[in-house]
């Protein structure tokens, strides 16, 4: 079976990914477009952002796969046939990386450590012995799917009070999670000490983190950006951790990556960059999972036949 790899912001992904079917899925053959020559016997495309016109000729497309969590660019993609489905690699190993990004920087901005490496530098000895407690922080997870549930499990396990939003109840729900969805967004804001983005990108989340709703969250706040580039307004952000409305943030995704070097998020003191690293899935996992999809499929095509 014929499956089509494009390239990932100039990373050979064909290159990584080849050696990898060969030993974990050896009947699923990948090819890089310039290697294909018949484009109808394409049965699955394994990518991240196409180009444009990435799907022309695929007459034979069974399923499209994501190289990484996100299927944003995928489904704006204007020659992605609208009847085969598109799949995001969804893994525990990839839900455990987003949960340890979050916790790492939830603890970060909770118990400042920025003030800890900037007095190491001047070899300055000052402790803060108060509100250490992870109780004294309510952590609001946005978006709660498969990462959402992850990363709410792993902070209430280290004693955080967290609560979840999406648009819909979640089914089930999740034990410990306050949960709120549809018009609860302002009530969840209230009382997100420490908001964790994990939503995906769409036309309703597209600039969703802006002044007024960076206004809504609770004085003090920190921010703990690893959803999708362009759901924040970096000006607003900015304007609020100046003005001491928020107390710091995390910052992973960026609406233009590599983040450029003069952008003013760099050098901001209250701002942590990482860059696009919250969870990158280990490629074995990714295989194994393109490899069982494509088995259901097969089954069902040979059942329909």
């Amino acid at each position: 079976m014929i499956g089509l790899v494009t390239t990932l912001g100039g990373i050979d992904l064909a290159g990584q990914y080849r050696p990898v079917f060969a030993q974990h899925a050896p009947e699923l053959e990948i090819r890089t477009p310039d290697e294909v020559d018949d484009r109808g016997a394409v049965r699955f495309v394994f990518t991240f952002r196409p180009a444009n016109d990435a799907f022309d000729g695929l007459t034979g497309l069974r399923a499209i796969f994501s190289a990484g969590a996100g299927t944003d660019a995928i489904m704006a993609c204007p020659s992605r046939p609208a009847h085969v489905p598109v799949f995001r690699v969804e893994d525990a190993d990839q839900a455990l990386q987003m949960a340890g990004y979050a916790a790492f920087h939830v603890h970060w901005h909770h118990r400042n450590m920025a003030r800890y490496v900037a007095q190491q530098q001047r070899g300055e000895w000052s402790r803060v012995v108060k509100g250490l407690s992870p109780t004294y922080r309510r952590v609001g997870v946005l978006g709660f799917g498969h990462m959402g549930r992850a990363i709410a499990r792993g902070l209430m396990a280290l004693g955080y009070p967290v609560a979840g939003y999406s648009r819909r109840p979640p089914e089930p729900p999740e034990p410990g999670v306050e949960h709120f969805h549809g018009d609860g967004l302002d009530a969840f804001l209230a009382r997100a000490d420490m908001l964790v983005n994990v939503l995906p990108l769409t036309e309703h989340t597209r600039g969703l983190i802006d002044a007024g709703f960076l206004g809504r969250l609770p004085a003090g706040a920190a921010l703990i950006h690893m959803g999708r580039g362009g759901q924040v307004d970096e000006a607003a952000l900015i304007a609020a951790l100046d003005s001491g409305h928020l107390s710091g943030a995390s910052l992973d995704v960026f609406e233009t990556e590599p983040l450029p070097h003069d952008d003013p998020v760099w050098r901001h003191p209250k701002i942590l960059v990482t860059p696009h690293v919250a969870s990158i899935p280990e490629p074995a996992f990714v295989v194994r999972a393109i490899r069982e999809r494509m088995r259901q499929i097969a089954s069902q095509d040979a059942k329909a036949g």
